[in-house]
């Protein structure tokens, strides 16, 4: 797909990945929807970026007039794309998370984009070229320890992408999935940064994350892409042979439950 004038709802805009996104977008000529919870600093992000030519939509997407929100903005303008990037994460061992906080996380991680791409379907569909891109994450393919209902949430939205993918075959909407490893974002508290540092696992910056995003917007084949090596050759290690990975993070599980338990 050419960027250039197309229209794109983009979630979460305002955080890193977010942002690098939306710079990117805006460099490559997009029309952009910025939704986000916070209107000061989807404010600053419109300053940022061209502001004539870009439009931004406080909501809330867990809730239904979040959703509505961004639909009536839809629309009237029209879209060519959809990226569901708002997404939420929690470092914390399973037992000790509250019920409140996983039904949260998988509001935002799982249900809010399954609705939002309902929502916008129809208006895709209408579109001579259109796409939907779900941003999940290398634990959608790899459960680890310390992000269990995290990883569901992305095991989740990969099943969904991929099911929606087959079933929109043919029609003029290109499903993809993009899973970023480690990512230096502010949704990564200080203890896992400390943790990953100990444990030699590599974060990517948000720019790089985003530059692959488009680059698969712009490809014509690769629907899913997962960003970052070893992480992506684990990725197939887990889907054909589960064993050898549990005895790699099983020599990582003290370190990680030593950062869950007392992480600040």
């Amino acid at each position: 797909m050419k960027l250039t004038d197309k229209t794109v709802v983009l979630t979460g805009a305002t955080g890193g990945i977010g942002r690098a996104i939306a710079r990117q977008l805006d460099a490559a000529g997009a029309r952009l929807i910025l939704v986000g919870r916070n209107a000061e600093r989807l404010l600053r992000l419109q300053a940022e970026l061209e502001p004539e030519r870009h439009r931004i939509v406080q909501a809330d997407l867990s809730t239904a007039d979040g959703r509505h929100a961004v639909l009536e903005v839809a629309f009237e303008t029209g879209v060519d794309l959809l990226i569901n990037n708002a997404g939420t994460n929690e470092f914390e061992l399973f037992r000790a998370q509250s019920a409140e906080s996983i039904r949260d996380l998988f509001e935002i991680n799982l249900l809010s984009p399954i609705l939002m791409c309902r929502e916008l379907l129809p208006i895709l569909e209408r579109r001579p070229e259109a796409g939907i891109v779900n941003i999940g994450s290398t634990f959608g393919s790899i459960g680890y320890p310390g992000f269990s209902a995290y990883s569901a949430s992305k095991f989740g939205l990969r099943g969904f992408t991929e099911a929606l993918r087959r079933e929109l075959d043919g029609s003029p909407v290109r499903v993809s999935y993009i899973a970023p490893r480690a990512t230096k974002t502010e949704l990564n508290s200080e203890a896992v940064v400390a943790m990953n540092t100990e444990l030699g696992t590599a974060m990517d910056d948000p720019e790089r994350v985003a530059s692959q995003v488009l680059r698969t917007i712009r490809g014509t084949t690769r629907s899913d892409r997962y960003i970052g090596w070893p992480e992506k050759l684990f990725v197939r290690v887990n889907a054909l042979f589960p064993g050898l990975v549990d005895s790699s993070l099983r020599k990582q599980l003290p370190v990680i439950r030593r950062f869950a338990t007392h992480k600040q």
